[in-house]
């Protein structure tokens, strides 16, 4: 079996320098061009790229609440009345003390906010919710009921 992977095939000549120049050529790390992660993203980005495309740029885990921009997922007080209608139609709702039950903690919102109308009696399990998402609740005969804070 030919092995081509021999050392002797680079080994041109058998002359003392084997194709290499004189002293010291072919030797340390100058014609690697660098120790280590030396030049990857000067003269070597072209290896970077093609086998270690994840070298640059952060990486890591940060909670959804530090990320900049974030904004609490929201409710009005109108669209709730929606989901109120089709948790009638579908038949897919709960009563206490003669209310609808609607859990929008559980359907992931965290906060309720007071825009629209709502015509229906409903207890609503919230997070958060504004002083005039609370009134226009109350005032149409329903409840909010605000979850305490886990922290």
């Amino acid at each position: 079996m030919i092995r081509r992977e021999r050392k002797s095939r680079k080994l041109r000549g058998r002359t003392r320098s084997m194709g290499w120049g004189r002293v010291g050529q072919h030797r340390k790390a100058g014609s690697r061009g660098g120790v280590g992660a030396a030049g990857l993203d000067k003269h070597k980005w072209t290896w970077t790229i093609k086998y270690a495309p994840n070298w640059y740029g952060k990486r890591g885990f940060l909670p959804r609440r530090q990320l900049a921009g974030y904004e609490k997922s929201t409710l009005n007080v109108g669209d709730l009345a929606e989901i109120v209608e089709k948790m009638k139609l579908s038949g897919s709702y709960q009563t206490e003390e003669g209310l609808i039950v609607v859990d929008l903690a559980s359907m992931g919102f965290e906060k309720l906010l007071g825009e629209g109308e709502i015509g229906v009696a409903v207890k609503v399990i919230v997070p958060e919710a504004s002083e005039s998402a609370v009134k226009k609740v109350e005032a149409s005969g329903g409840k909010v009921v605000l979850l305490e804070r886990q922290s």
